[in-house]
């Protein structure tokens, strides 16, 4: 059995006893309201220097948003820097150690590998969904999963070469192929929310378990046996979710994203392990689930009144783990699992595209913080990534507001006397110390955690990234590239935030994912308008204030240069250079991991059948065991009598099988 490390004892749990709960949240909201309180009293003392006007009332409410939200991750930064440093499991606060994987519990259970695709790349999807099944394969537990391709696909032509390439892989895989599950669903009512739960009504029960990948998803198969493993070994978790990975990506951008993804997530993710404990979140994807408990728990319904707030739930997945949470079951997150990972777009306009659609979903929620039932945290959860986005448009207000401040004290600098009759004149106060102050903290708080991320790796594995050389100066290239971006990532998230509050739906089609050099006319059409803006809004400012748009430069340069930075930064050539000098190299790439070389090496080889006209049978599926799922409610508290019962029935079970 390769890839397999076999023990007498139990595996180590993932929702293990977890010591100062509410200790570790205490902790957590006091730092965050500590310092957040700090630098709001700081900005409140610069602005009331010559009295607050409603302007820098509004200024100093929206800049109160954003550092909050700015601490809020600071926290959890030097939380994960601290257990990452001394190698201290987030969750038990024991020494790290890997997860032993139990085979005989496992091969008294059965767990489903589930793909939800629509209108994708089918030679991608099938080449990645085969790795995956391939490498389970090899440890030799195989039989006790079964893999299930859900395509929601509408396009008839992508609908046939599914088919296609369907027979191919059984024929391929020959009698391994009877756990393989391939069905279309015509009507994708409810999207993939629909996709999932027509799965659980049609086959669920017949599984304890579910590993839930998307379409770009590729888990290793000692990813699914030590998730498994968890899971098994700990009756009252609901779901457990993984930290996918980026991989496999070219363009400098890309490149990019996948570098500081995998040099700072790791450490993000434990320091909200350790304080989220068994309230944590679900991100959509390469995550296990108790089926039993998804099914009694995450019904969704369609939410009443118009858009934002109402409709379908577009991001299902936080909702779906606040329910898990609300009916008692245990929602945990394994900052320390290798072997799961995904692909991202590879140019700033396909990940802005992306982002869009999860602007939309996660504003929605907010209209669910009065929910009943839902717990405090999972609340947070819901404020925090919305505040993700919006504190763009906050930011970008700020910086309107502030350039009006300053034109108008520029303007009005020469004016003492502001009353009819007044003896003495009124002198204009700088708190220049203050302002310093204020600014250096900002800026620690957005760089310190990069630099504690970079120390944690340079310790504990830089010959990862291609040694601490390499690694240094990546980092150098990440932090300097992420600072020129920030301002048009700024820019178009202002933009889908106010288009969601006027009530513009969004399409969710297919990602694009494959590298890509974007043309200068598309380049040119999405940021001309912010170009033109900034130009203007620059001109002004140097004017009225020559010192004020210096300090205001960067963002303006940003904005300026915003379609050569969006055209350069998809260049596929430059992120293949700056590979061969060792830039910006990845574990993944140091160290491949056998399952995504068998992927490079799968898809030069696949390919969809030649011939157009030729005529495929239906795919055999399962016998279906019907069940329901009850739609819940978020106008009063969830009935929890019916699912503390499937949890002790669950309980019994699994120790029965011990």
């Amino acid at each position: 059995m390769s890839g397999i490390q076999m023990t007498s004892n139990k595996a180590r749990a993932a929702s293990a006893a977890m010591p100062l709960k509410k200790t570790r949240i205490a902790l957590f909201s006091f730092l965050s309201l500590f310092i957040s309180a700090y630098g709001m009293w700081i900005m409140f003392d610069i602005l009331n220097s010559n009295g607050m006007t409603p302007l820098e009332y509004a200024l100093l409410g929206l800049f109160s948003i954003t550092f909050a939200w700015i601490v809020t991750a600071f926290c959890s930064g030097c939380m994960g820097f601290i257990l990452q440093l001394f190698r201290i499991d987030p969750l038990t606060l024991k020494r790290q150690k890997p997860i032993q994987i139990d085979t005989d519990a496992i091969s008294k259970t059965k767990t489903a590998v589930v793909m939800p695709i629509y209108n994708e790349d089918t030679e991608r999807v099938i080449a990645g969904f085969e790795v995956s099944l391939r490498s389970l394969l090899k440890t030799g537990q195989f039989e006790h999963f079964d893999f299930y391709l859900l395509s929601d696909t509408q396009n008839k032509e992508i609908a046939r070469n599914e088919l296609k390439a369907w027979h191919d892989l059984t024929a391929r895989l020959g009698d391994t192929a009877k756990q393989l599950f391939y069905r279309n669903r015509t009507d994708n009512k409810h999207r993939k929310v629909g996709n999932l739960a027509d799965f659980c009504e049609r086959w669920g029960s017949q599984y304890e378990h579910m590993i839930v990948l998307d379409a770009d998803s590729i888990m290793t198969g000692q990813c699914m046996l030590e998730l498994t493993t968890s899971m098994i070994n700990n009756p009252n978790s609901g779901l457990i979710q993984t930290i996918p990975i980026p991989v496999r990506q070219e363009t400098f951008f890309g490149r990019f994203l996948q570098f500081a993804s995998v040099l700072y997530s790791p450490m993000l993710a434990t320091g909200s392990a350790f304080w989220q404990t068994n309230q944590a979140n679900y991100w959509g994807h390469n995550a296990i689930i108790r089926v039993d408990a998804f099914i009694n728990c995450c019904g969704l319904p369609v939410l009443e009144g118009k858009a934002p707030f109402g409709g379908e739930i577009l991001s299902h997945d936080f909702v779906e783990a606040s329910l898990l949470n609300r009916a008692g079951w245990d929602v945990i997150l394994l900052s320390d699992v290798q072997g799961s990972y995904e692909e991202v777009p590879s140019n700033i306009l396909d990940y802005a595209i992306r982002d869009r659609r999860w602007v939309q979903g996660n504003i929605q929620h907010l209209g669910l913080l009065p929910s009943s039932g839902i717990k405090l945290l999972n609340k947070l959860h819901f404020l925090l990534g919305a505040t993700a986005y919006i504190s763009s448009l906050i930011w970008l207000s700020m910086l309107a507001l502030s350039t009006i401040d300053a034109v108008t004290r520029a303007v009005n600098s020469n004016v003492y006397f502001n009353q009819p009759y007044q003896l003495f004149p009124t002198w204009q106060i700088a708190k220049t110390e203050l302002i310093d102050s204020l600014l250096f903290i900002t800026i620690v708080l957005l760089l310190l955690p990069k630099l504690m991320g970079l120390v944690v790796t340079l310790i504990h594995r830089n010959k990862e990234f291609g040694g601490s050389i390499k690694l240094i100066l990546g980092s150098l290239i990440e932090t300097v590239f992420a600072i020129i971006v920030a301002p048009l990532m700024m820019v178009f998230h202002s933009y889908f935030v106010i288009c969601v509050f006027l009530g513009k739906k969004v399409s969710w089609d297919a990602q694009p994912r494959s590298g890509r050099m974007v043309p200068w006319k598309e380049a040119i059409s999405y940021t001309l308008f912010a170009t033109l803006v900034a130009i203007a809004w620059g001109s002004i400012a140097y004017y009225y204030t020559p010192t004020f748009f210096w300090w205001l430069s960067p963002i303006l340069i940003g904005l300026i240069l915003a379609a050569p930075i969006v055209r350069y930064s998809s260049s596929i050539g430059l992120g293949v250079k700056l590979r061969r000098m060792g830039i910006f190299i990845c574990p993944s790439e140091a160290i491949e991991d056998d399952t995504l070389k068998a992927l490079r090496e799968h898809e030069q080889t696949i390919s969809l059948p030649a011939d157009k006209d030729a005529k495929f049978t239906k795919p055999f599926l399962p016998q279906e065991y019907p069940c329901s799922m009850p739609i819940q409610s978020f106008n009063k508290q969830a009935k929890t009598g019916r699912v503390k019962r499937v949890q002790r029935r669950i309980k019994k079970k699994i120790l029965a099988k011990s």
